[in-house]
C-alpha cells in the first residue's frame, strides 16, 4: 500500500460528524493521527465526549483533544434542535473507552504539522475555530499543511439563516481568517453536499451490512431525509462525510478555483460566503470551491468503507 495520508479530523459531533469519524477510522488509506473537537452543533462537553464515543463504536483508540468552547469573537450558536441535546440524537452509543488527551486542539494541530511538514491534511467538519486559533498562534502553519478540506458555506443560499450555512455562521471570523491565511483549502459547501445524498434505498443497503457501525450510520442518515425535503433534496445530504471523502477521493468531485470570503458584519448576511469565480474584479483565487460529485460513486465509496467493520470491505 502507498504511504497513508496523515490526517487530523477537526469536528463538532454532531450526527454527520459521527459518520465522518467512522469513515476516517475505517479507511486504510488514512493515518488518523488525532480527532480534535470544538463546540458547534452542541457544546464542547458533548462534542469532546461524542468523538470518543464514536471511536469506541469504531473500536479505535485515537487521541482526542478538546478545542474551543466558543467562537473566536461572535455569539455562540448551536444546532441541538437537529442533533439532539447530546449531539447524537440520544442513540445508544458506547461510553468513551479512554480519556481526553492532554493539551489543546490547536496545539495538537501545530505539533502534527511539524512532525509531518507538507504532508498533514486537516479535515474540518465544524466551525473553523480550532484552525483559526492555530493560525493566529503560528501563521507559518499555512505553509506546512498539505491542505485543508472544510465542510462549510454555500454560494447562494443558507441553511441556518437565509444567507448562511451553519458551520460558517458558528464562527465567521475564524473562517475569514483561514481563507485569508494562504492555506491550501477546498470548501465542500451546501452546493455539493446537497448532491451527495443517500436515498432510503441507499440507507437500506447500509442497514443490510448488519454491523453496529453501519446500523448507527443508517439511523443518523435516515434522520436527515425528511428534514431536507424543504430544500428539494431527494434524500439525506452527507454534509461532513463529503469533506472526508473529498480528502480521500478528490477524483469523485468537480470544483472551481476561485476567491472566497466571509461576511462578518452584515445584519442580515453575517456568515454568508461570497464566491467570486467569474466577476470582473479578478480577485486572486484562494480556494477550490467544490461544486459537484458523482453521487453513485460517492455512495459506493461510503458503503465500501463502512463494510470494513464487518470484514466485508476490500
Amino acid at each position: 500500500m502507498e504511504r497513508r495520508i496523515p490526517m487530523i479530523l477537526d469536528c463538532d459531533p454532531g450526527i454527520d460528524d459521527a459518520v465522518a469519524i467512522l469513515l476516517a477510522a475505517a479507511a486504510p488509506e488514512i493515518e488518523l493521527l488525532a480527532v480534535t473537537a470544538a463546540a458547534g452543533n452542541v457544546g464542547l462537553e458533548h462534542t469532546s465526549r461524542n468523538a470518543r464515543r464514536v471511536l469506541a463504536l469504531a473500536g479505535r483508540q485515537v487521541p482526542v483533544y478538546a478545542g474551543a468552547s466558543r467562537p473566536m469573537f461572535g455569539p455562540q450558536v448551536t444546532a441541538d434542535a437537529v442533533h439532539g441535546a447530546d449531539g447524537l440524537l440520544g442513540l445508544p452509543v458506547p461510553e468513551p473507552a479512554f480519556p481526553l488527551s492532554q493539551g489543546t486542539a490547536w496545539d495538537a494541530i501545530l505539533q502534527a504539522s511539524k512532525r509531518y511538514p507538507g504532508e498533514l491534511v486537516l479535515v474540518v467538519t465544524g466551525p473553523m475555530t480550532d484552525l483559526g486559533i492555530a493560525l493566529a498562534k503560528d501563521p507559518s502553519l499555512a505553509g506546512r499543511l498539505a491542505g485543508v478540506v472544510a465542510m462549510g458555506g454555500a454560494s447562494d443560499f443558507g441553511n441556518d439563516t437565509p444567507a448562511a450555512e451553519f458551520n460558517i455562521l458558528a464562527d465567521p471570523e475564524a473562517a475569514e481568517l483561514v481563507l485569508r491565511s494562504g492555506v491550501r483549502i477546498a470548501m465542500c459547501g451546501l452546493d455539493v453536499t446537497h448532491k451527495a445524498y443517500f436515498t432510503r434505498e441507499d440507507i437500506r443497503r447500509l442497514e443490510a451490512l448488519g454491523t453496529p457501525q453501519a446500523r448507527f450510520a443508517a439511523a443518523v442518515i435516515e434522520s436527515g431525509v425528511d428534514i431536507h425535503r424543504r430544500y428539494g433534496v431527494e434524500g439525506s445530504p452527507m454534509h461532513d462525510p463529503c469533506a472526508l471523502l473529498y480528502a480521500l477521493r478528490p477524483d469523485l468531485f468537480t470544483q472551481v478555483h476561485c476567491w472566497a470570503g466571509v461576511e462578518c458584519k452584515g445584519r442580515l448576511t453575517r456568515g454568508r460566503t461570497v464566491i467570486d469565480a467569474y466577476s470582473d474584479a479578478k480577485r486572486t483565487p484562494n480556494c477550490h470551491w467544490v461544486t459537484g460529485v458523482d453521487r453513485a460513486a460517492f455512495v459506493e465509496e461510503t458503503i465500501r468503507l463502512l463494510a470494513r467493520y464487518g470484514g466485508q470491505g476490500e
